[in-house]
């Protein structure tokens, strides 16, 4: 009996889904959602390691045997979004929602540990799973390491549901998957007029406003055509009146590439257009940044592993195209090689759009393949390519204990 015919434990998973996504919690206020993970981990028998953390949790499965250590990752927390999907467990919480899946990613890591904890006995090593809180503000993830919760870890693990893949498909791809997301705020300093004597003034508006032009050069002259990069100004504001220059104009918005190298050379291109222009008008001006995680670049043998583990749980393996958004999960591939993948869920909006949904059809997938990923990964560490056999380890998931 395969995984996706197991009626129990399917219909549990989405009911924690469905439980979490009615239940929303903010980046870093995770609580509820933290002890509601803990209680289903307990009721499955599954270990809490003891770990600093304030919100989030990680647990481990196996170890019995010794061996090296394998991590499997979730992130848990929700967006400040009214919910418009009019689903019967819509967020209970005016202005919060799950609008990335995180609810999906924690309810099939979950899964994932039902089936490595009939395992359990057999792996040649332990399973670490890591249930990250505030991936949304791009924190969880240093928090988890900090607390040591990566230390031992030979390979790292971790999905995204994939709202234009379809259901029974996982995108793989070795190399950079999703970018390193930068946020910038710029400050022009000029000086105020009455509009009618622009020339007793600095204007701080016509600064901003040349300087938004030149900044879209960077992406075409200074980044090679095989590389990728985007400069996005996503917010002007300046003045409170209509006959009045402003001393001041701020533009703030974010910087997305797929390769250290090109990202180190956008931000110094930028820092150089801002200042000058700024001196060209004789204003001056500021940039301060907000360091975003850098990009998320998949590890070839790992992305090896995870394909072969995804056939083995019954998916059709596509090369995705990388993604432009941020993802912490980054940081993880840091400290230790890894492989993160594209879970299809068959959406009919974008991640982070107030009727954003997921095809729960894909649920017991995403848990069957962290499963074998974990499994996959144990026996290549421990020099047994034969290993256990993730196919069998769904199998046994007739019934849940």
């Amino acid at each position: 009996m395969s995984l996706t015919a197991d009626r129990p434990l399917e219909r549990h998973l989405i009911d924690i889904r469905r439980h979490l996504h009615a239940n929303p919690e903010l980046s870093g206020e995770e609580y509820e959602t933290t002890a509601a993970i803990r209680e289903w981990l307990r009721q499955e028998g599954v270990r809490i390691a003891d770990y600093p953390l304030k919100t989030g949790l990680v647990a481990e499965i196996g170890g019995l045997l010794g061996g090296p250590v394998v991590a499997l990752r979730a992130d848990i927390d929700a967006l400040p979004i009214q919910e418009e999907t009019g689903l019967p467990f819509a967020s209970r919480r005016p202005g919060v929602m799950h609008a990335c899946g995180h609810d999906f990613h924690t309810a099939a890591l979950i899964g994932a540990a039902v089936l490595l904890k009939r395992r359990e006995a057999e792996l040649p090593g332990t399973v670490r799973l890591l249930f990250q809180p505030a991936e949304e503000k791009a924190k969880g993830a240093a928090q988890v390491i900090e607390s040591g919760a990566l230390e031992g870890v030979a390979a790292v693990f971790g999905l995204h549901n994939k709202p234009d893949l379809p259901v029974g498909t996982v995108g793989i791809r070795t190399g950079p998957i999703m970018a390193a997301a930068d946020g910038f705020a710029v400050e022009v300093d000029g000086k105020g007029t009455h509009a009618a004597v622009p020339e007793a003034g600095l204007d701080p508006l016509v600064t901003a406003a040349h300087m938004l032009t030149a900044l879209q050069s960077i992406v075409s002259r200074n980044v090679s055509s095989l590389d990728s990069a985007v400069v996005s100004v996503t917010r002007l504001s300046a003045g409170t009146s209509w006959n009045v220059i402003p001393e001041k104009a701020i533009f703030d918005g974010t910087i997305r590439t797929f390769d250290e190298g090109v990202r180190a050379e956008v931000r110094r291109r930028f820092e150089q257009v801002v200042d000058g222009v700024a001196a060209a008008f004789g204003t001056t001006a500021r940039t301060r940044w907000t360091g975003g995680p850098p990009p998320v670049v998949n590890d070839a043998r790992w992305a090896r592993t995870a394909a072969k583990a995804a056939e083995r749980a019954g998916l059709a393996v596509v090369e995705p195209k990388p993604s432009p958004a941020g993802e912490d999960f980054a940081l993880y591939l840091k400290e230790a090689p890894g492989a993160f993948v594209f879970l299809g869920t068959n959406g009919l909006r974008e991640w982070h759009h107030p009727a954003f949904d997921v095809d729960e059809a894909a649920l017991p997938q995403a848990a069957a393949y962290l499963a074998s990923a974990a499994l996959e990964a144990l026996a290549e560490l421990s020099g047994d390519d034969a290993g256990p056999d993730p196919v069998a380890a769904r199998a046994e998931a007739g019934t849940r204990p």
